[in-house]
């Protein structure tokens, strides 16, 4: 704990002197824009805080850069000024190849325009553990902020990753953040089986998972806040429990981890519940709406037709709609015979689609906490119960090995036929094809 309350502190001190204007650009100038460069679990829990705590933002405009698609990185630099920039480099090993080849590039950019190699320490940090890397790419060791290999990416908002949720909100509100999650952690730790919130999603997820065979999961937020939400837990739960072999090592004999997706309410409805309601697979669904909103427009109307819409949704999927309902509808309408029959085939609904209904007061920096921590302590329990390892991912090792040796053959002007057919001819493909006509 000491070590964790020195960042802690580290990051208020350098919160509060960027948003106070004590700590300034190379120029004197106040940092208006912070960019995050990170991959995985450097970027999608910080994206996801920050999409989920904009009403809480301060006086920061907050980028993030993840992919290696050098589109990500030159349309986020075309909305910065090098002179008013702060950027974030989170990389635990300082050597993560995505990372750090963006990183570089937005160096070089910064110093195209700023000129003066000293800059670099006055607008870039690292969240990283690796000094003689962090050193020599020109950030100061003040300007370090570490985390442990315990850490896990995944689950580390909650650690100096989350700087940039600690910029655009302040420090303040990040610590509600944890004063959340460490609610959620008490409450796993002490509360009773039968009342335990993360132990009962996880149960029941592993019956739906190996009694009902369901293959996903979706998280669907009614809080646009909340856009991001299911791509964060589709890594937290995927990268966790997508495994196929136990901590014994014996190949498991049951399903594991569901793939999880999802997008926010109402959305949704107009994309893909016609699968959810009368498709042939099984999809638990986890429904989660606040019951006041940040933006009771026309007093309050538009966020009541929004849980108007959450709670149809739910009853809908538990009840459906019976032949005869549908029968006396139709007739009543005028139809009759065989095209009243046909209508009756496609109108009804078989009901019994599983949802669970998570409501809370409102979405504010604490709730998130509470909410982000229930799901990790729900992938976990069920971590347990198919004895598999939540906390590694060598799922991730063989296409970044793979990568590596075919970056030099795409860069060659050699004809390559050391793969198989597939890869080979794509290869061929891309070569050919790469300078424009």
């Amino acid at each position: 704990m000491p070590d964790v309350n020195r960042v802690l502190k580290q990051m208020r001190n350098f919160a509060d002197g960027v948003l106070v204007g004590k700590i300034k650009g190379f120029t004197g100038k106040a940092f208006t824009d912070v960019v995050n460069i990170g991959i995985g679990g450097s970027d999608l829990g910080p994206v996801m805080a920050t999409n989920c705590l904009k009403p809480y933002a301060t006086n920061l405009n907050v980028h993030f850069v993840s992919n290696i698609d050098g589109t990500h990185i030159s349309e986020t630099l075309k909305l910065v000024r090098p002179e008013t920039t702060l950027f974030i480099i989170a990389s635990k090993t300082f050597t993560t190849a995505e990372t750090m080849t963006n990183a570089r590039y937005a160096k070089d950019w910064f110093l195209e325009q700023m000129k003066d190699p000293q800059a670099v320490a006055h607008h870039f940090v690292a969240l990283s553990t690796n000094t003689k890397a962090v050193k020599e790419f020109g950030i100061n060791e003040e300007n370090m902020f570490e985390f442990w290999d315990w850490v896990g990416g995944r689950y580390s908002m909650w650690s100096a990753i989350g700087l940039s949720i600690a910029l655009y909100i302040g420090m303040d509100n990040f610590e509600r953040l944890l004063e959340g999650a460490h609610a959620m952690d008490k409450h796993f730790k002490e509360a009773p089986i039968e009342r335990n919130i993360p132990i009962l999603l996880g149960l029941i997820g592993v019956m739906y998972i190996n009694v009902y065979n369901a293959e996903t999961q979706a998280i669907l937020p009614y809080d646009q806040y909340m856009n991001r939400f299911p791509a964060y837990f589709q890594q937290g739960d995927m990268e966790s429990n997508g495994k196929y072999v136990a901590r014994d090592g014996v190949a498991v004999s049951y399903n594991t981890g569901p793939i999880v997706w999802g997008e926010p309410g109402t959305n949704g409805q107009h994309a893909f519940y016609q699968l959810i309601h009368q498709g042939t697979r099984m999809i638990p669904c986890d429904f989660l709406a606040p019951v006041r909103s940040k933006n009771p427009i026309k007093g309050g109307e538009f966020h009541e037709i929004l849980l108007s819409n959450f709670l149809a949704q739910t009853e809908a999927l538990m009840i459906g709609k019976s032949p005869e309902q549908v029968r006396k509808e139709l007739s009543a309408q005028g139809f009759s015979g065989e095209k009243l029959e046909m209508l009756v085939k496609h109108k009804t609904f078989r009901g019994n689609k599983p949802t669970n209904s998570i409501l809370f007061s409102e979405l504010n920096p604490f709730m998130l906490g509470v909410l982000v921590a229930m799901y990790e302590h729900k992938i976990f329990t069920q971590g347990i119960i198919w004895n598999i390892n939540s906390y590694d991912q060598w799922g991730v090792e063989l296409g970044k090995e793979l990568a590596k040796k075919l970056q030099p053959e795409l860069h060659s002007d050699k004809v390559i036929t050391s793969h198989d057919a597939s890869t080979n001819g794509l290869i061929a493909f891309i070569k050919n094809n790469k300078k424009s006509t």
